[in-house]
């Protein structure tokens, strides 16, 4: 389930990686790797997504409850993002 959730991400940021959307989960993913800052993610931009999307959001934070948000699939799955949002 883990990588599943990863792959899409990463296919709909990639898809589109300036859209408000992909953006969100970026930023939700980016929070992802602070344990240290708490994960501090602002709950009320889950509004901004829809239901699809918002599933992907709680599909990620179910990851990171199981200690998902590490290894090597989150760090491919992490640099496939950023690239797609830093050159996209």
């Amino acid at each position: 389930m883990a990588e599943d959730v990863l792959q899409q991400v990463v296919e709909l940021i990639k898809a589109n990686p300036h859209a408000g959307a992909s953006l969100n989960i970026y930023a939700l993913i980016s929070t992802l790797k602070m344990e240290k800052g708490g994960y501090m993610y602002m709950l009320r931009k889950l509004r901004d997504l829809s239901p699809e999307h918002r599933q992907l959001a709680y599909g990620l934070m179910e990851l990171m409850a199981g200690n998902g948000n590490q290894g090597a699939a989150w760090e491919q799955a992490l640099e496939a993002m950023d690239s797609a949002v830093k050159g996209g």
